[in-house]
């Protein structure tokens, strides 16, 4: 009995020392997660106003207000457990092995959400650009986390990844007010150049959708084997780009036999010699 007796006093004494130790660690890791959830609380909504404030894309906000709040939670957690005594080494081992698996695993889509991240705020393009990457022309329909969708000038919908599409080559058409049109015409040996320039003077001068500053030009650019090629540049408003484009070439295949232009094709002359 008095055995019995001095095991549940050893028992009691343990738990009492135990309480003594522990209590006023875990009492401090309540308080400071108490006030830590609610100072992350503050910051988060401190940096969704920030945000909302700058130029970033609405889309992002509510991702980053999210990724801040659980980043902060995370490290009051690992803190809380270590202020209660939790040895925290194998805890982080683990948590960082498990990452890098997870990391290896989902490689591609971080690397496309990690493009759509720096897109969204960098802004490279935006919604109605009109863009050319990754082999593909068109114009951006959608910008998501993970892709970004064009519309092709045929209404073909094609889904570009953000990996690819932030690190890679670009072509914004949009980005610049102005954009110039370039023209190769060549015309047949023996015509008369001045009336080729008059011609495509008249061309320019009659379209009110080229600029006259800057200045168009034009200039003999090649000696060909068929042709007399000529250079045409000029300078439109980007959303006039196509349209001028297209009514030049109609122009020319149209009007130049009214300047006694002709239109050369490939030809080759045989020259027969009888030596008889």
């Amino acid at each position: 009995m008095d055995q019995q007796v001095i095991v549940v006093e050893d028992y009691l004494d343990k738990i009492t020392n135990f309480g003594f130790e522990y209590a006023p660690k875990l009492i401090g890791g309540i308080i400071v997660l108490v006030v830590g959830l609610w100072i992350t609380k503050l910051v988060t909504k401190a940096v969704g106003k920030s945000l909302a404030k700058s130029s970033i894309d609405q889309s992002l906000i509510p991702f980053l207000k999210s990724l801040t709040n659980i980043i902060l939670k995370a490290l009051l957690i690992i803190t809380v457990m270590g202020m209660i005594g939790i040895e925290m080494t194998s805890f982080v081992a683990i948590i960082g092995a498990a990452g890098l698996a997870v990391g290896l695993a989902l490689s591609g889509t971080l690397q496309n959400f990690a493009g759509g991240v720096i897109i969204l705020i960098i802004k490279p393009f935006k919604i109605g650009d009109f863009i050319e990457a990754q082999g593909f022309s068109g114009t951006v329909k959608e910008i998501n986390i993970f892709s970004t969708l064009l519309n092709t000038p045929d209404k073909k919908l094609v889904i570009i990844p953000n990996g690819p599409l932030s690190t890679g080559a670009l072509i914004n058409y949009s980005t610049e007010p102005l954009r110039r049109v370039d023209w190769t015409f060549g015309i047949a040996y023996g015509d008369d150049v001045e009336n080729f320039k008059k011609a495509i003077n008249q061309f320019i001068a009659d379209d009110d959708r080229i600029l006259k500053d800057p200045a168009g030009f034009i200039g003999l650019s090649e000696l060909a084997d068929s042709s007399v090629n000529f250079a045409v540049r000029v300078w439109v408003n980007s959303a006039d780009y196509w349209e001028v484009f297209f009514d030049m070439n109609e122009k020319v295949y149209t009007k130049f036999p009214d300047y006694d232009l002709n239109i050369p094709f490939p030809q080759m002359d045989v020259h027969v010699q009888n030596n008889k």
